[in-house]
């Protein structure tokens, strides 16, 4: 009889230990499940805010350079256009000028 007790014990002893197993594997199982999700999430973020940064600062130089480029071509196009009148005016006024010096003298060499 005392060996069948014992044996009842050892196997029961032997069942609860095996439930514990159970029992710590799902928890272990449950934390990691729960920490891969919070490392996952927070990995994700971090990349989103590093991708976000970095689109934003590549955008912003694009825009800026063919801003940029724009600008300096109209402004360009603008201040050669002022100096080609400007220059054309005062040329115009020096040939007019040497031409009538010309005719002066053409008229009292003929006179």
């Amino acid at each position: 009889m005392k060996e069948n007790a014992v044996i009842t014990i050892i196997s029961i002893t032997i069942i609860v230990l095996n439930m514990m197993m159970i029992i710590v594997l799902d928890i272990k199982n449950a934390i990691m499940v729960a920490t891969m999700a919070e490392v996952t999430t927070v990995t994700m973020a971090e990349i989103m805010v590093a991708t976000m940064a970095e689109v934003t600062a590549a955008v912003i130089a694009e825009v800026t350079a063919a801003v940029m480029a724009a600008t300096t071509a109209e402004v360009t196009a603008v201040t050669i256009a002022e100096v080609t009148v400007v220059v054309m005016a005062v040329t115009t006024a020096v040939v007019k000028d040497v031409a009538a010096v010309g005719a002066g003298c053409f008229n009292l060499i003929n006179n």
